[in-house]
């Protein structure tokens, strides 16, 4: 497992990441039991990765509630993400949510706490003052954000520091590499990427849109008449699935799982600090830890790139992967 600095700040974290939002069941995730996330925590733990991101918002606390049960005994090694959301932005509000997630993780300090998404309500300048003295009180590390297109996130760099954004990013998923990857790189801010495979698109098991389940097809990749749907757009789904069968053949010549393929790519790319995958169980973790350390050749890197080109035009650069017009500016 490779690790990468966290921003500006002397945090190692490693390159994959565990996104914890699976833990909190519910309505999205369906059932899922306390033991096998505490057993995924554990596994992730023991392979060497040490970031594992969570949120106030999933599921109430649930998930923040798991994860720091997996880490009793075991917190020293951990460096722990959590997210304050968009309703908790004025500034009690964000001490009081930020107190709550320390009770739920059951410990004294949050390593990054990330801002959920925007708040154009709230003035950004109150935000980050509540922020920077959870800092100077040692109850946070540092600062980051979630879902920061370049207007906000360069806002956000006016007022404050801010060592991470933390973004959609996949080979299907390409938008950000328009205006916000470079602005990232240019400031010193880490991405961590989230659906790096794409809701599972990148993993090879469907093949079609119809086969996708239903929960899975809102993002702005499927038709807007699709049940699930917030947009109204047409979607992308005959050019997803050509790329997607594009980078089957690239990852079977690769002697690859396209999983794998596209989570190296994803480490590849400029800029990225850490990406999330998300497992439920530990073998579910496994099939995802080949991708760690994996250099892929130039040529394959190209080839990828190519084979998903087309998507990223069709996409266009609204960085909102559900919401026509997005949430992010």
């Amino acid at each position: 497992m490779d690790y990468r600095r966290l921003g500006t700040t002397d945090i190692r974290v490693s390159e994959m990441a565990l996104g914890c939002w699976p833990f909190a069941g519910g309505a999205y995730w369906g059932a899922q039991d306390d033991a096998d996330s505490i057993a995924t925590v554990h596994a992730a733990l023991d392979a060497g990765i040490n970031l594992f991101d969570t949120a106030e918002g999933y599921e109430d606390g649930a998930s923040e509630r798991v994860l720091g049960r997996a880490l009793a005994g075991r917190r020293a090694g951990a460096v722990i993400a959590t997210k304050v959301s968009r309703k908790n932005l004025a500034p009690a509000d964000v001490a009081a949510a930020c107190d709550r997630s320390l009770r739920n993780l059951g410990t004294d300090w949050i390593d990054l706490y990330q801002i959920h998404w925007p708040n154009h309500d709230i003035p950004l300048g109150d935000t980050v003052g509540a922020l920077a003295r959870l800092k100077e009180a040692g109850k946070i590390r540092a600062i980051g954000v979630s879902n920061f297109a370049v207007r906000d996130l360069g806002d956000m760099l006016a007022l404050s520091e801010c060592v991470t954004d933390q973004l959609p990013y996949s080979l299907l998923w390409r938008v950000i590499e328009r205006e916000i990857q470079p602005l990232c790189v240019a400031r010193g801010v880490g991405l961590i990427c989230y659906s790096p495979l794409a809701q599972g698109l990148l993993t090879g098991r469907y093949r079609s849109a119809d086969e996708v389940p239903e929960g899975l097809a809102q993002s702005r990749w499927y038709a807007g008449t699709r049940p699930a749907t917030n947009h109204d757009e047409a979607g992308v789904e005959a050019e997803v699935f050509a790329a997607v069968d594009a980078l089957r053949g690239i990852a079977a010549a690769a002697g690859l799982a396209m999983s794998t393929l596209a989570l190296a790519w994803v480490r590849a790319q400029a800029g990225v600090t850490s990406w999330l995958v998300g497992a439920r169980k530990p073998e579910e973790l496994a099939w995802n830890l080949p991708a760690a350390g994996l250099d892929l050749a130039p040529e394959i890197l190209a080839r990828l790139a190519a084979a998903t080109a087309e998507v990223k035009e069709k996409l266009g650069a609204n960085p909102d992967m559900w919401l026509a017009p997005g949430r992010m500016r």
